[in-house]
């Protein structure tokens, strides 16, 4: 399974969320049709752009209750804005570990596009 976790700023674009998430799976030599699923936390799960930009995929979301918890150790980048606002360390990183399973590992750490985060996540025979 091949995971994107997605965190980002209030109001954005789906067209935003798309084109983060373009550039992780360019960063890791991976196409959309890799990718299994979107995932964010609750905090994010009324961000109409995460879903818009699931639709235009052809993904489902994949909403995450408390995503720092046990994976907090595995991400690979901290945000004291994210931790102090959502809670997580990585929202994007953190998203992507637990939606992808207990043997998720990331790519690499979560790539900034403007107002989105993306983090690749992948388990199973993907890992």
């Amino acid at each position: 399974m091949i995971v994107a976790g997605i965190g980002c700023r209030r109001g954005v674009d789906a067209a935003d969320v798309v084109a983060a998430v373009d550039a992780a799976l360019r960063s890791h030599d991976l196409d959309r049709a890799a990718l299994s699923a979107l995932a964010t936390t609750t905090f994010k799960q009324d961000e109409a752009a995460i879903f818009a930009a699931a639709r235009q995929l052809g993904l489902e979301v994949i909403v995450v209750e408390g995503a720092d918890g046990e994976n907090a150790q595995d991400t690979l980048t901290r945000s004291d804005i994210s931790l102090a606002v959502a809670g997580s360390s990585s929202v994007s990183e953190s998203a992507a570990l637990a939606a992808a399973g207990k043997d998720a590992r990331l790519l690499g750490p979560r790539l900034i596009t403007g107002a989105v985060t993306c983090a690749i996540a992948v388990s199973g025979a993907s890992a």
